[in-house]
């Protein structure tokens, strides 16, 4: 099920933050870790599927760059709030281990 879709029985879509919460457990997260993400999602984003940064080129809800790169999570990496984030928590395991790692980093350097 994608952010901007009806699912298959009828409910709405989930909202990139629900998205989020309901996968952290894929990368034996705790919720608890949402409280680092969400700010760091916020920050960089806002959660916005579509946010592109016209500096760097930077897109969606990760900032991946390029945004090309979350096509290894989904076909749909451009509108999919779902394939985005499932690659943005594959980044943030990869590189930092957790949210709340990726978080102080975000802190300490002003990007993750």
């Amino acid at each position: 099920m994608t952010g901007g879709t009806a699912g298959r029985r009828g409910r709405p879509p989930l909202r990139a933050r629900q998205i989020a919460r309901r996968l952290l457990h894929r990368f034996h997260w705790s919720k608890r870790q949402f409280r680092y993400l969400d700010p760091l999602w916020a920050r960089e984003s806002s959660w916005n599927v579509h946010a592109e940064n016209p500096y760097s080129g930077a897109y969606g809800i990760p900032q991946a760059m390029p945004g090309s790169k979350m096509a290894t999570a989904g076909r749909h990496w451009r509108s999919s709030a779902r394939t985005q984030i499932l690659w943005g928590l594959r980044y943030i395991k990869g590189q930092y281990g957790s949210p709340a790692a990726a978080w102080a980093h975000e802190l300490a350097t002003g990007w993750y």
